[in-house]
């Protein structure tokens, strides 16, 4: 995946950043923080999960499905790709 090399750093440091707000929840829940503040913190988490999926995907589908470089073949392969991945993850 070209488009993950070329964003590599920036992809990087969103993942670090959701490990340290997931890290947040763990502690908060092991200190038994108030329910407002944990909920709060999971709805970070599913944020930033959801910008990540969001910038891969839309990177992906710039690069596969709206090159004219690939043919129509592989573009249909590819979204049928992304098709069952989008599935799994709104499930």
């Amino acid at each position: 995946m070209a488009h993950t090399i070329k964003g590599k750093a920036k992809l990087l440091t969103r993942v670090r950043r959701i490990r340290g707000q997931s890290d947040a929840l763990e502690k908060a829940l092991e200190s038994e923080a108030d329910c407002a503040a944990i909920l709060q913190q999971i709805a970070a988490i599913r944020g930033a999960v959801n910008g990540l999926m969001s910038e891969v995907l839309e990177h992906h589908l710039r690069d596969h499905l709206g090159s004219e470089a690939t043919d129509a073949a592989q573009r249909g392969r590819d979204l049928e790709e992304v098709v069952a991945v989008l599935k799994s993850y709104i499930k």
